[in-house]
């Protein structure tokens, strides 16, 4: 059992517009923070409709790309390699190429050899240590894709293949990325929990009504893998960025 750390910063705002701005001027001001520092800033992204208002506003920010090197959290196994809902695919259509990042390096979900390729990019995460985690919460209270039943606060991976569960195969639908649950791939690529909480800062972006029970959870369940974002309440430099109706339930 993990020890609650008091340090978790929330900042609450009316609309999903406004938690995004403010996310991605936070953001920014770290990268800015860190590059007087260092050379390069590492940053890994996840990639859900929760985050489309941070990633348009962190475009939008006076951000070096040169000098980013970019990662994501996730990817389906097994989904046309040129589907939409890729996550991969989303990111790059959203941010990875509308900006000159210094490099971007993709899970590749239809890799031949999945454990290959889970060690291939569990090496590119040793080479690149995070600087930043940019996440958000499922419904589910996973973080990247830790479902519940596969959730691992000290997972000796970095990087997994993991089988979704029945709550988040039906957000997936709920969110609208997919039409019927019966479309939506049954397993997926994961960076781990471990691997996450490796970044020195997370920012994590959690708006609608959707996942209140899960911010609720977040902030008051036990820190435990049956809600698995109860551990960023361990690390201590975690900021978690609400709107009105995500924070809801904090306030009954």
């Amino acid at each position: 059992m993990s020890v609650e750390n008091n340090a978790l910063i929330i900042k609450r705002y009316i609309t999903r517009d406004a938690m995004g701005a403010a996310a991605a001027g936070a953001v920014a001001d770290r990268i800015h923070e860190l590059l007087s520092e260092k050379d390069t800033v590492n940053m890994i992204f996840a990639a859900a409709p929760s985050q489309n208002e941070f990633l348009a506003h962190l475009l939008g920010q006076p951000i070096p790309w040169e000098r980013i090197v970019a990662l994501h959290m996730d990817e389906y196994v097994d989904l046309p390699a040129d589907a939409p809902q890729g996550f991969g695919n989303f990111l790059k259509e959203r941010l990875f190429d509308k900006a000159p990042f210094q490099s971007v390096h993709y899970l590749n979900g239809n890799a031949a050899d999945l454990i290959i390729e889970c060690d291939r990019y569990a090496q590119l995460l040793t080479a690149h240590p995070p600087d930043i985690v940019c996440l958000g919460i499922g419904e589910n209270g996973h973080i990247a894709f830790n479902d519940p039943p596969v959730a691992d606060f000290n997972d000796p991976r970095l990087v997994k293949v993991v089988d979704l569960d029945a709550a988040c195969l039906q957000q997936q639908v709920n969110d609208g990325c997919f039409a019927v649950l019966e479309a939506v791939p049954r397993r997926a690529l994961t960076l781990t929990i471990p691997a996450l909480m490796r970044g020195k800062y997370l920012y994590c972006m959690v708006p609608a009504a959707s996942k209140a029970r899960a911010v609720y959870n977040t902030l008051h369940a036990a820190i435990d893998p049956l809600y698995p974002s109860t551990i960023l309440r361990s690390h201590a430099n975690v900021v978690l960025f609400l709107d009105e109706e995500s924070s809801a339930l904090l306030d009954s």
